[in-house]
């Protein structure tokens, strides 16, 4: 399989591979969810089963003229919607779980249930972002901007290990995994979660997280760009050509989301991963195309 260097060729591989995973979405009340659904249908990369907002969906037409791709389970609130779509996934019903007009923590109370849930035993739940940035001449994926405040050691190494695979499954045979930081030094004094950073390259090496290369402390622009990196005299296997990078903590990577995409108008998908099955969910100020791309991203990583 070809590297996928973009969103377009993400879509168009979906499109060819002929296979439709089968997403429950909770509460498509929203029209962005509902298009950007309406945009897979057509696509042919899914199969929808709407829980709740029956009659909000069924007044799209865009969504009604794929009748053999669709189905409906009522739900009288939220919260059933979220338990039954999760019970989906949890039964073997459905591959994707995606988020429509339903408060995000109602959602995820019904994934991380330890009796009901979808989050197995000893797994760690973090946001993956792919982002298609003006310039750069590849997809970077990179975590955590939304739910790890501040990721154990174990938590990165988790992280590490998603993010490896996702890359994978975009046809990147070796991926390139930088671990940020301000400086390239390992800092345990001020920033003792450096002191990770060698034993998870040390695994890498190793092999525990699959075929990939992995270095750091590196900052951001060293990880991606060469010219920066001979500048500093630094030498790195990633060769300033990183496909995916971990950032050290929430606000980080949670910044460099919004400045991407406020600065330089990146298009992004995120999913969260851990679950079971991928969860497409989405914030209140996503776009259509973004849940779009999120919806596609979850069905590449699917299983």
């Amino acid at each position: 399989m070809k590297a996928i260097t973009n969103f377009e060729q993400l879509t168009s591989h979906l499109a060819e591979r002929g296979t439709r995973k089968r997403v429950a979405v909770v509460c498509a009340s929203d029209s962005s969810t509902q298009n950007a659904v309406a945009h897979a249908l057509r696509d042919g990369f899914v199969d929808a089963i709407f829980i709740g907002s029956r009659d909000a969906v069924e007044a799209n037409a865009d969504i009604q003229c794929h009748t053999g791709h669709i189905s409906y389970i009522d739900a009288s609130t939220p919260d059933e919607a979220a338990q039954k779509a999760v019970a989906l996934v949890r039964e073997g019903k459905a591959d994707i779980l995606m988020k429509g007009l339903i408060n995000t923590d109602n959602l995820l109370h019904a994934v991380l249930n330890k009796e009901t849930g979808i989050l197995p035993r000893g797994k760690v739940l973090t946001h993956i972002t792919a982002s298609a940035i003006p310039g750069y001449p590849k997809l970077l994926f990179f975590t955590d901007a939304a739910v790890i405040p501040y990721p154990t050691h174990e938590q990165r190494v988790e992280q590490v290990r998603y993010i490896v695979q996702l890359c994978h499954d975009f046809g990147i045979a070796n991926p390139k995994v930088s671990l940020i930081h301000c400086t390239e030094k390992v800092g345990g004094k001020f920033f003792p979660f450096t002191e990770g950073y060698p034993e998870i390259i040390e695994q890498g090496k190793a092999g525990e997280f699959g075929t990939c290369i992995i270095d750091g402390p590196l900052d951001l622009k060293t990880s991606c760009c060469k010219e920066s990196l001979v500048k500093k005299g630094i030498s790195s296997p990633l060769e300033g050509e990183s496909d995916a990078v971990i950032f050290p903590d929430i606000q980080a990577g949670n910044v460099f989301y919004k400045a991407i995409t406020l600065f330089c108008h990146a298009e992004t998908a995120g999913i969260l991963a851990g679950p079971i099955a991928p969860v497409v969910l989405p914030s209140r100020g996503d776009s259509e195309q973004c849940k779009f791309c999120s919806l596609a991203l979850a069905a590449i990583n699917a299983r």
